[in-house]
């Protein structure tokens, strides 16, 4: 999610990693999907309120980067429950 906001792709992330919510929610390509660490049941609860889920769905914040996922390409939803109705795009810190 961090990579994401440093290079201005629109992930907004609305509880800052806090794993709270589910505005960064992502496709994992199949082939980099077995490479990361199995969802916790706090992510899967999340995911389950996330709208267009997929079977390859993850939540972007708890993606940590390591040399095993370079080339890795991910792809947004369609849409995500946007927390920020009213037009606010939060800045990374």
């Amino acid at each position: 999610m961090y990579l994401a906001h440093r290079y201005g792709i629109e992930m907004e992330g609305a509880c800052e990693a806090s794993l709270a919510c589910t505005t960064c929610h992502v496709y994992v390509q199949s082939e980099y999907f077995d490479k990361l660490p199995p969802s916790e049941e706090k992510e899967d609860d999340l995911l389950d309120m996330a709208p267009f889920l997929k079977e390859n769905s993850r939540l972007g914040c708890q993606i940590t980067l390591t040399k095993d996922l370079e080339g890795m390409e991910l792809k947004l939803p369609k849409a995500t429950r946007n927390f920020y109705v009213d037009g606010h795009k939060p800045t990374p810190h």
